[in-house]
């Protein structure tokens, strides 16, 4: 419904961050580490989710679009709320977040305030690969980073699906037009990942 508001930062806090847009006010939630990002008197920009609920209506912020992603893949592991979404994005900063998942690193993600071995479990299995730190991630570069999207949409490792369609796409014939050739390098590269 919103994308985003834009407004001069009027206070904040630990959770809260109050953007004055016009004569409205809003009350934002949002991870500290994102606050942080923010100073108070200036022109802001912040991308927004609303929450939605019978008893509760919230909104939440997001320094950038990464970090507004992040949360909403968050909220995709059984058992994480928005509030806890929150508490774990403010709990540990993006790159050691992705870290984490990428390596596997259960220790680390147990480490975040509030976040239990099950919970931290769960996280890793269904986020493993699907968040990568930018600075190391040539898969928006490649020139099958669609294609690669949509892999990982279906729940294959971002890394394994660039894999496969490299290989796949040195075994495709060049000359093929564009249309056919994804087709072909999409199909490959499902097999590939599967193994057969």
């Amino acid at each position: 419904m919103f994308n985003s508001i834009k407004g001069i930062v009027s206070a904040k806090n630990a959770e809260t961050l109050f953007l004055l847009s016009g004569d409205i006010e809003w009350e934002i939630t949002m991870p500290l580490n994102d606050i942080q990002g923010f100073n108070l008197k200036s022109e802001s920009r912040v991308l927004t989710w609303l929450y939605c609920r019978e008893d509760l209506i919230k909104l939440f912020g997001f320094l950038n679009e990464k970090r507004r992603s992040t949360f909403l893949e968050l909220l995709k592991v059984e058992g994480i709320g928005p509030k806890a979404a929150v508490k774990i994005m403010s709990g540990i900063n993006q790159d050691d977040l992705e870290k984490a998942l990428d390596q596997g690193d259960l220790a680390r993600l147990e480490a975040v305030p509030g976040l239990g071995k099950k919970t931290a479990q769960k996280m890793l299995l269904a986020l493993k690969g699907r968040l990568v730190q930018t600075r190391n991630d040539s898969s928006s570069s490649s020139p099958y980073s669609d294609l690669i999207e949509a892999l990982v949409d279906m729940g294959f490792e971002r890394k394994a699906a660039q894999d496969a369609l490299e290989k796949a796409g040195a075994a495709i014939d060049a000359d093929l037009q564009t249309t056919e050739k994804e087709k072909l390098l999409f199909q490959e590269a499902i097999t590939y990942l599967s193994g057969t």
